[in-house]
Order: C-alpha cells, then structure tokens, then sequence
C-alpha cells in the first residue's frame, strides 16, 4: 500500500459516510408515521416511498460496482456527497407525495454509491481481516439507525418538525465530504493483485457466489424491511421507535464484537447461527408472548451479522470477484427490499381494508378526523396487519437456515480451505 495512504484516516471517514446512510434510514423509519399524517398518505404510497431509497441504492452500488476501477474511489465518494447534500435538502422542502418520492430516491443512490466505493475500500485498506473490518465498519449502519430514532425521540419531545430532525444528517454530510476530498486513496485490490476485468466478471459465474447472491435477499429482507417499518407493524405495542432503538443498539455491540465471534465461528456457521436466531426473534415479536423490548433484542442478535458477513464472505472466498462482487450482493439485497416493501405495503393497505367497518373506505379512513371513531378503528386495523406481515415475513429466515445448512456441509467438504482471519491493526 502506498506510503501516502493514510488507512486509519480513511476508514474512519468511511464510518463516517456511512453514518449519514444509516440516519437517513432511521429518522425515517422514526418520521413516516409523520408523513403519512402530514401529507395523508395510505401505506401503499408510503411504501413507495420508502421502497424508492432500495431502488437508488441498487442502482448506484451496480453501476458504481462498474466504474470504481476505472474512475477511482475518490471521485465516487465525492458524488455520493453531492447525492446526499442534494437528497436531504429536498426531502427538508418536500410538499407531498411526489417531492418525498424524489428525494427519497436521491438519498437512495448516495447510499448506494457511498457502498460502491466504500465495501471495496476497506478490503483493500485490510487484506488481512476483511470479515472483521467490514462488521466493524458496518457496525455504523445500525449505529446510525440507534442515532437516528433518538433523534426523533428526543426532538418529538420537544415538537420539533421532522424536517428539522431531517436538518441534522447535514452536520455528518459536510464533515465526511471534507475528509475524503483532503485524504489520498489507494487503487481497489483488483487493480493491483493484477486481475483483469474479464477474470472478475468470469468470477461471478461461480455458483458459489450465486447461491450467495440469492441469500442476500433473504437476509436483506429480513434485516431491512423489518427494522425500517417496524413503528408501522408494531404502532400498537409499546413505544415502536425504542424497540428499533434496542435492535439497533444490540447490533451494534454485536459487530463491534465481530473479532473475537469470527475467531471462533467462520463465517458460514456464523450466517447459519443468525439466521436461526432471527427466525426465533421474528416469531417473538409476532406472536408477543414475551417482553417485546427483550424479542427486540433478540432479533437484533439474529440480523446482526448477516449484511457484513455475507459480503466478507464472499470478497475472502471469491477474492476476483472484487469491487463488482461486493456490490453486486449489496445491490441484491437493497433491490429485494424494495420489491417486498411495495408488495408489503399493498399487502397492508389489503388487510386494514378487511378490518375496516362496512363500508368504510381505505381513503375515508385514511383521512378520517383525530380523535373519531374511524380513526381508531384505522389504528386497530393497522395493528392486526402488522402482526400478519411480520408473522409472513418469518418464513424467509427460515428458509435461510436450510439454505445455510447447506452452505456449511460445502464449506466442510470445500478442498481450498479460506483465508483465516487474523488480528486488525
């Protein structure tokens, strides 16, 4: 690595980008109730919303995926400040709908961007202990998550404006675009061990990498969709943005912990411990037979290591996969969550339009005055679908556990044995 770089510097600006994503998604996940009062909008639209940050973030982790070779990770990073910058001033001055929607998708694709240039960076900057350093620096996904919803909390508490609560992903925004303009990168790890495009891409025809692709998904879906609508599901029980506050805080341990949990699990076992668990959390929190803070906690354990260790695990056992690999798994999860959470929320508008009195309509509700009777009928009706959705959205971790069965017996039965992580300087 060249003498200039200044590693430590810029893992810590990485963190720091990657703060700004993750707020991005908790002070929404802690306003969207807001913006559905405010702008009277049903689950569906909000949903559309929502699921328009999955569909930025795909496309800019691809195409990113493509282009950071060839234009370097410096300049990539400078446009996902520009993204953001722009993203959060037009979410500020939204006005309905259609202005939230924007936005929204402008957020998308500076988080994705920030990921293209970002997962390759940091596998570059630590060879050694790539598995490790990627939860550690995921570890400010949930960290901002946890930041986010007590932003929200604390400036409930005091009424002021979600757009202000918006205002503040500003402050982190300036500083990291500062950092990464000051710092001096180094070249991806695929450029200089020397292999070729055509050996990255032949690379991703493994079906190795395949299988793992398609479990992103999963685990995607189960992480994501769950903790950016659970103040939706679970509006009924409790206070619902402390219970994404508990998962988000419990992650964020877990991955700090990612050193000594991967010298005595690989990351195979690892996945296939999460995924168990996650599908144990799932179905506490919708059955509620416990104390939800504690199933929060549980699941958080679950979900905790999937997002870094699925890529970790790909970059160490398919290394000329490279940049492209490591995005294109990003990529799948972000795109799989936006399509479950358009589905989903057509799902719920569905489902409280069954519960709803005869003859009561979803935009009749939708609207209905504070404080009627139809308004609480709206709230219960919301309640019970939430329930249903997180009971629906169960079976996909399950499934993960089967699948990463699997992936454990061929790891076992694997004759190249995969790089050993070692300590992180």
């Amino acid at each position: 690595m060249q003498s200039t770089i200044n590693r430590t510097q810029l893992f810590r600006a990485s963190c720091l980008s990657l703060l700004v994503t993750s707020l991005s998604f908790g002070i929404r996940a802690g306003i969207m109730g807001d913006l559905g009062t405010q702008f009277h909008l049903d689950a569906t639209q909000l949903g559309l919303i929502t699921a328009t940050a999955f569909w930025g973030f795909p496309i800019a982790v691809v195409i990113g995926g493509i282009v950071v070779d060839i234009i370097g990770m410096k300049r990539l990073l400078v446009l996902a400040f520009l993204f953001h910058l722009t993203g959060i001033l037009l979410t500020i001055f939204a006005g309905g709908f259609w202005t939230l929607f924007i936005s929204t998708l402008t957020i998308g694709i500076a988080n994705g961007t920030v990921e293209a240039a970002c997962n390759p960076l940091v596998t570059t900057l630590y060879p050694e202990s790539k598995t490790t350093k990627l939860n550690h620096f995921h570890l400010w996904f949930p960290g901002g998550i946890f930041i986010g919803t007590l932003i929200v909390l604390l400036f409930g508490k005091y009424n002021l404006s979600w757009q202000i609560q918006v205002g503040t992903m500003l402050i982190p925004t300036l500083i990291y675009g500062y950092l990464f303009s000051k710092l001096e990168f180094p070249v991806t790890e695929r450029v200089s061990s020397g292999v070729s495009m055509g050996g990255m891409y032949k690379a991703l025809a493994s079906p190795l990498f395949i299988f793992m692709f398609v479990c992103m998904c999963g685990t995607a879906i189960t992480e994501l969709y769950t903790e950016q609508w659970v103040p939706v599901l679970l509006k009924n029980i409790g206070n619902p943005i402390l219970i994404v506050t508990a998962t988000s805080g419990i992650m964020v341990l877990g991955r700090g912990l990612a050193k000594p949990v991967l010298t005595k699990f690989p990351p195979q076992v690892l996945l296939l411990i999460s995924a168990t668990i996650a599908a144990i959390g799932l179905y506490l929190l919708y059955t509620g037979t416990g104390n939800v803070f504690v199933d929060a906690i549980v699941f958080g354990i679950g979900v905790c290591y999937f997002w870094p260790t699925m890529l970790g695990f790909v970059n160490t056992n398919l290394p000329k996969t490279g940049a492209i690999g490591l995005n294109l798994m990003g990529g799948a999860g972000m795109f799989a969550v936006s399509l479950y959470t358009i589905y989903m929320g057509k799902y719920i508008d569905s489902i409280v339009a069954g519960k709803l009195p005869g003859g009561t309509t979803l935009d009749n509700a939708v609207t209905a005055a504070p404080g009627s009777a139809l308004e609480a009928a709206y709230t219960q009706a919301k309640a019970g679908a939430g329930i249903d959705v997180l009971h629906l959205t169960s079976y996909i971790p399950i499934g993960l556990v089967i699948a990463f069965i699997g992936l454990v017996v061929y790891m076992r039965g694997r004759k190249a044995t995969p790089i050993q992580e070692v300590a992180a300087v």
